[in-house]
């Protein structure tokens, strides 16, 4: 596999490397891309857990379970009973 890097990110890897906590450039490439994969699955497990709780919000309104706030003095009240 090739592929072309920015001549600032190419700089980048060839400091990481170069700092000593990587052996090589391919390490540093590799390691970020770990980071760019654990960071895409983050962000579907976060996505999912709200879907999850926006479909369980809905099913709340459909059972009437929910406060109505109208006002600054409801929104008040609600936090005072926390």
């Amino acid at each position: 596999m090739n592929f072309s890097l920015t001549p600032n990110l190419e700089q980048f890897v060839r400091d990481r490397a170069a700092s000593g906590d990587y052996n090589n450039a391919s390490e540093v490439v590799r390691e970020a891309i770990r980071l760019l994969k654990r960071t895409e699955e983050q962000r579907a497990l976060k996505l999912e857990r709200l879907r999850t709780a926006v479909a369980g919000g809905d099913e709340a309104l459909k059972r009437g379970e929910f406060t109505e706030i109208a006002s600054e003095e409801d929104l008040d009240a609600f936090f005072d009973d926390m």
